[in-house]
């Protein structure tokens, strides 16, 4: 059991005075705050296709009740317009280097589009998952569909495990054995849209991704940049065989094998976290700091938090004030609950219930004590 820093009894009417006329100015406030701080990233041309894209973080909207909670059913809709667009750019980025292979007939470049194609259709486990979170939850399913999110950030770790060692095993390869470079400017092209078209991707899915909460976007998103990375190194395996050294080429590519196994290693441990229900200890903190603004709750009983998708979930038992009345008691929970949907961004449930505080005597949970863990108390 965690104790709760009481705040003096003297202080009790303040407390009830601040939070029933100056609760929502200060969140307002720091809201604000925040806003003019990130002003300077939204502005240019990609704010504005962001902003025609209804992408988080480009809008004109200043909604308080947008700004302060996540709505669930909108944040799916934009992960799967995301994946959606995500799947048009690799599309359009294979296509152009198709035609590209078609009128070079190199070898290298069609190795390359293959590997496009394929990050192309990693994408697809993300998508159905994001169409899985929409069904209802049922008798066997009481929690909904969402970790099929989390499920989908496996393949897409594997892959980018997968294309880590793809790269590693031919750099070498060429390295051991040096083949030189041939359409030299086509090779150029085709890495050039590549790298641009990856990027996009991954700029759109990295961002969109972090403001849902969901790492199995982000995850697909670094997969994307370790692909515009590849076709990037290409670029500068053509620069150095143009300028007679085309020993860049394997070297560039080990480098950025490397670090791609980098990549993989932090986009497994986020997804591990998930699957695990581990949270940032950070948010822990942000939920017992929420908690001790009520001197009405003395003790913290038990508070766990887990993310199921990109939806973050609070189960709750918080010791009161034994002289409050049952009502009085419920208005606290729920002042409590509305307390930590603003200081939780992506909190999406909070299941609150309470115990009448006695620090000298056990009174409650006696006859079901025996069937409980004792480490399930925080």
């Amino acid at each position: 059991m965690t104790d709760v820093h009481v705040t003096p009894t003297h202080h009790h009417h303040d407390h009830d005075h601040h939070h029933d006329h100056g609760h929502g100015h200060d969140h307002h406030d720091h809201d604000h705050h925040e806003t003019h701080e990130h002003d300077h990233h939204r502005s240019g041309p990609w704010a504005q296709i962001a902003a025609a894209l209804h992408l988080p973080g480009y809008g004109h909207s200043h909604d308080h009740g947008k700004i302060v909670r996540s709505v669930s059913p909108e944040d799916n809709a934009l992960a799967i317009r995301t994946v959606w667009l995500a799947l048009l750019a690799l599309g359009v980025t294979t296509i152009l280097q198709i035609v590209i292979f078609v009128s070079s007939g190199s070898v290298a470049l069609l190795a390359d589009t293959v590997h496009n194609l394929g990050d192309a259709l990693n994408s697809i486990p993300l998508l159905i998952a994001f169409y899985l979170a929409r069904r209802p939850a049922n008798p066997r399913y009481t929690y909904g569909y969402n970790r099929a999110e989390d499920v989908a950030g496996i393949f897409i770790v594997v892959s980018i495990a997968f294309s880590a060692a793809y790269i590693l095993w031919e750099s070498v390869q060429k390295l051991i054995h040096p083949q030189p470079l041939d359409n030299l400017p086509w090779v150029a092209a085709a890495a050039v849209i590549g790298f641009l078209g990856n990027e996009i991707v991954a700029l759109l899915q990295i961002r969109v991704g972090r403001k849902i909460g969901s790492e199995a976007m982000v995850a697909d998103g670094l997969h994307a940049r370790t692909d515009g990375l590849t076709s990037l190194a290409v670029l500068i395996a053509a620069g150095g065989a143009a300028l007679g050294f085309p020993i860049l080429d394997p070297i560039i590519g080990i480098l950025i094998g490397v670090a791609i196994v980098f990549i993989t290693r932090d986009a497994a441990l986020a997804i591990w976290y998930r699957l695990m229900d581990a949270v940032d200890p950070r948010l822990t903190e942000k939920a017992e700091a929420a908690i001790r603004e009520h001197p009405e709750v003395r003790a913290i009983h038990r508070l766990q938090l887990r993310w199921l998708g990109h939806e973050l979930y609070a189960e709750m038992v918080l010791e009161l004030d034994a002289n409050l009345s049952l009502l009085e008691s419920e208005a606290i929970l729920d002042h409590v609950r509305h307390h930590l949907y603003h200081d939780l961004p992506h909190l999406s449930k909070a299941t609150l219930s309470a115990l009448p505080w006695h620090p000298d005597q056990r009174i409650h949970s006696q006859e079901s004590e025996h069937h409980r863990v004792a480490a399930e108390t925080v």
